[in-house]
This record gives structure tokens, sequence and C-alpha cells, in this order.
């Protein structure tokens, strides 16, 4: 209260600030917002007695909270008693999140599509960066989504994709923060599903598995790979060519046919590669390899020779081209439909 006080003689409203470590009453909390101010939140919100601050977070706003390690020995558990670190932050954050029953990804805040370059040429998307965000996310839950036709499909291309994105940030020297984090998790689970989905599949993901694994390869695209590639959002697309053409040639068949793009068929690249009478193991091995190949030109562009990363994307291209044109993707078999 006496600090308070203070703070309102001098007219502190005018400059605002953080109250460092905040330890006092959600009342006094949200009268320091009023004026203008954070609230500084360290180990303290992890500790078992530490329920006025809990009491606190739950009572203020999302974006008035600012995560802090300053204190040095109030580090969070487990690791009370330590010299704080500011490695400790996801702690806090993990408490916080049950606290406010969110989600940890929210407190990385700005999951936008702000902008995109992509050899030389910079877009910034400005106000359309809101819908444009929502389209990429829904996009690539269907990509994903479409893919999962045959078993071990959907999951052995994102574990590709979660390993080269892990690998290329490693690489670069990026801190071990959520996004890498993020990508050793899912590599780790969806190639320990991936055991038991592979040909003949004993275990199924089902439509909430596929759209589950999009919605994470989406949000990993947007959490700032930018600083991991020379782009924000090319090379992380890239390593998805695979089940992106898919389903772009999926809405262009289903257009062509007078059909709902909903509407499923088996005309899907897997099924065509099937009809060439290509056994199911060899069709999702083939697409593996090719899916490897973009993971490979992916690192290569990134981390070595841009020109020579270039050319092996231009030779897979012509490779999937020629794929295509060895199907009939595009027109479609009228007669098929599955649950894709």
């Amino acid at each position: 209260e006496d600090t308070m006080k203070v703070m309102k003689e001098a007219n502190a409203h005018e400059i605002p600030g953080v109250v460092h470590c905040y330890s006092y009453s959600k009342e006094m909390a949200l009268q320091f917002i009023e004026m203008g101010y954070m609230i500084g939140v360290g180990g303290v919100v992890t500790f078992k007695n530490g329920k006025k601050l809990k009491e606190t977070v739950s009572a203020i706003p999302l974006e008035k909270i600012l995560l802090e390690t300053d204190c040095p020995y109030m580090a969070p558990e487990p690791f009370r008693g330590k010299r704080n670190d500011s490695g400790y932050i996801p702690y806090i954050i993990q408490q916080i999140a049950d606290i406010k029953g969110v989600t940890p990804v929210s407190f990385y805040g700005g999951i936008l599509l702000r902008d995109v370059s992509f050899f030389g040429i910079y877009l910034n998307f400005g106000i359309f960066s809101y819908p444009l965000t929502i389209l990429f996310i829904v996009g690539i839950i269907n990509c994903i989504n479409l893919i999962d036709g045959l078993d071990g499909l959907a999951s052995g291309i994102s574990a590709i994709y979660f390993l080269t994105i892990a690998i290329i940030a490693i690489l670069m020297g990026m801190p071990m923060d959520l996004e890498i984090i993020l990508c050793l998790i899912m590599f780790g689970s969806t190639l320990g599903f991936l055991v038991h989905n592979f040909y003949p599949a004993k275990i199924f993901m089902g439509d909430s598995g596929s759209m589950f694994l999009g919605y994470i390869i989406s949000i990993i695209c947007l959490l700032g790979f930018k600083n991991v590639t020379m782009t924000s959002l090319i090379i992380p697309m890239l390593l998805l060519a695979i089940p992106i053409m898919d389903t772009f040639f999926a809405i262009v068949r289903r257009i062509i046919n007078h059909k709902p793009i909903t509407m499923p068929d088996k005309n899907h690249l897997h099924h065509q590669l099937l009809r060439l009478n290509i056994s199911h193991r060899n069709v999702v091995l083939i697409i593996y390899l090719i899916d490897i190949l973009f993971a490979i030109a992916s690192i290569v562009y990134v981390l070595k020779d841009q020109i020579l990363g270039i050319i092996i994307y231009s030779i897979l291209f012509i490779i999937v081209l020629v794929l295509v044109l060895k199907t009939n993707i595009i027109y479609g078999d009228r007669k098929g439909k599955c649950r894709k």
C-alpha cells in the first residue's frame, strides 16, 4: 500500500513499467495494471504456498503478465533453492498456463503470418495477416489429413518434417526453446507411433490424429522459423511438398469433375501409385524417399549452398511432375471413393 501511495503521488502512471516479482493482492495488481504497469511473475507462482500470487495470476489479463527469473534464489519448482536461471521460464509458463486454462503456446503470442521472404522477394501481409494465418493453419491441417490414406504415410511424413526442422535449428545454433522442443517431442512421439502404424498397421490415428499433426506442424511454421531458415515459411512448406501438391491436385480434380472439394475419392497420389501395381509398402517408402530428398535439399539450401539447394529442389519437382503425368491424379477415376 505504501508503494502504491508513493507511485500515485509521483504520477507513476505517466511512466509505464513493471512491478518486479509481484507478491501482493490481486486487487492491488489490477490497480497497477490500470496505471499502465505489467505484473512481473516469477518462480513463486510454482510454490505450494504461493496461493496469493496464483490468485493474482488468475485474476489479471494474460497479456499483462511479464515472465521473469530476476530473483536470484526464487527459482521455480523443482529447482527451488538453487540459483535462478532464464532456462527455468518454461516451468513458470506451464504453471501459469494451468492456472489460466490455456496452452503454453499462448505465451509466445504473435503467432501470425505477418510476412514471408523467398529467393530475395519480401512480402508483408499487413491487415491480411489474420485471415491468411487462419487459412494457412486450416490448409496444413487438411493437407496432413488428406495424405493419411495409407498405413504409416501421414505419421512418416510428419516425422521427417519434425526431424528436419530440428536438425536445421540445432545446426544453426538456435537456443533450445519451444520450437526445437516441440519438434523433438513430436518426432519422438510420431516415430513411436509409426512403429505400430506402418503397414500392416495395428493402430490408426484417425482424423483427430492427422489433424493434430497438421495443427502442430502449422504452429511450428508460425512460431518463428524465419530465424532458422532464410524464409519464414517457404522452407518448412517445401518439406511438405507432397501433401501440399496432393491437396492442390485433389481440389483441382474435384472442380474439373464438378464435385464438391470436400467429397472424398480414391484418386490421391498414393492411390494412383497403387494402380501402377506398386505394393502398399513400396508406395509409402517411395513417398518417404521423395520427402527425405526434399528434406536434404532444405538442409543443403539453408546450411550449405543455396544454388545447389535450388538445383535439388528443381530436380525433385521434375520427378514429382513426371509421377503426376504418369497417373490420372488431375482428372481422376470417377468410380472410386474413399474416406479421405
